[in-house]
């Protein structure tokens, strides 16, 4: 498993709203056996998750995902789950009741942790987020002259990157509540000014009712808030059916209406989504549930001027697709990914890694401090 695949999805026609893009994405079928539902946590949305006894993680985590399962009918709310969730839209406190005094962040223990029952509570997009912060976290694997004592003793120990918050990125939160919601929907693939900013699936219809207005508390890339403050309106391209004068009947206009659907269809397939599904990710296995896998994966981080993606996903024992988030790195942040990829594949001798990036040893020096590196060298480099 190395790609992406949207088998047994139909991509309906966009939905336009100033520089945001919102393709649906419907289920032919709905996945047997797995359901997911949210988890609304106390607070201002801070959160520090437990990592090992070690090692912690702060973010902004406003929610999490409970993959269930069990089998229940109800989708995993039935006896039991409400003890360990909160009923989507619920909000703790009055609401007129301002909050004057700053809540503590809210403790997690691991990213991805069973519940009692066929049960699973994870973090979205931290995941993903988690497992690019950790690329190489150990630091230099031998006492290479070139390396400080920092970096020998703690890595990359600590390492952080920005995000924005959906609510932030401009027309999303209005094309969200603006546009409806097929029948069928089970995902959307969400563009800003026609960059790819994020894709979301999951197994039910159900599931993204209740979870597609959580968009806009996910978290965004500092491209895709750019792209979203700057960005011009997008063209709607109305859809005009060719020969209408030979059409007859509603038979005839149907099937012509039909042939555009699958004209957009396979023209967003190969265009708009091209870099998400042609990419080959590195991917690892966070959770086996029974028949479903949980899984987190890297792109190469090769710099070709595409956009790249990092996020999470579960699928069944045949590969289908039941749940995907994906995050939209930024630039800065695939030239970091590239180039600890490059030193750790050289096991950290500067001299190879400059070499396998056709660059002096002085520009790889340069390049690391410019990437906010600079505590891995000794100062004297």
């Amino acid at each position: 498993m190395n790609r992406l695949e949207l088998t047994g999805f139909t991509t309906r026609p966009s939905q336009v709203w100033g520089g945001v893009r919102l393709v649906p994405l419907i289920r032919e079928a709905s996945v047997e056996g797995l359901r997911l539902h949210r988890e609304v946590y106390e607070g201002l949305g801070a959160g520090i998750v437990e990592l090992d006894p070690r090692s912690h993680y702060i973010s902004y985590i406003p929610h999490g995902l409970v993959a269930d399962w069990s089998g229940e009918e109800d989708g995993g709310r039935g006896p039991g789950a409400g003890r360990q969730s909160a009923a989507y839209g619920t909000q703790f406190g009055g609401g007129d009741a301002p909050r004057a005094i700053p809540l503590p962040p809210v403790p997690h223990h691991r990213m991805a942790k069973r519940r009692p029952g066929d049960r699973l509570r994870f973090l979205p997009l931290h995941l993903a987020l988690e497992g690019y912060l950790a690329l190489h976290f150990g630091g230099p694997s031998t006492a290479w002259e070139e390396w400080s004592r920092t970096a020998l003793r703690d890595g990359l120990s600590p390492r952080a990157e920005d995000a924005y918050l959906g609510r932030s990125v401009r027309g999303l939160g209005d094309a969200l509540r603006i546009f409806e919601i097929h029948p069928d929907q089970c995902g959307v693939m969400v563009y800003v000014s026609d960059a790819l900013a994020a894709a979301f699936v999951v197994p039910h219809p159900d599931d993204y009712r209740l979870l597609h207005a959580s968009l806009v508390e996910d978290l965004y890339g500092e491209l895709v808030h750019q792209y979203a403050l700057y960005g011009a309106p997008v063209a709607d391209t109305p859809v005009r059916i060719g020969g209408a004068d030979h059409i007859r009947d509603l038979g005839e206009l149907r099937s012509a209406a039909r042939a555009q659907e699958r004209a957009w269809a396979e023209a967003h397939d190969t265009l708009f989504a091209r870099e998400l599904l042609d990419t080959s990710y590195a991917f690892e296995r966070v959770y086996r549930m029974k028949s479903f896998t949980l899984w987190r994966f890297l792109p190469p981080f090769v710099r070709d001027g595409g956009g790249q993606h990092i996020g999470e996903t579960i699928t069944d024992h045949r590969g289908q697709l039941a749940y995907l988030k994906t995050f939209r790195l930024s630039d800065a942040q695939i030239r970091r990914g590239h180039l600890l990829r490059t030193v750790a594949g050289a096991d950290w001798q500067l001299d190879r890694a400059a070499a396998a990036l056709r660059s002096s040893r002085e520009e790889l020096v340069r390049r690391m401090r410019a990437a906010g590196f600079s505590a891995l060298l000794r100062s004297s480099l």
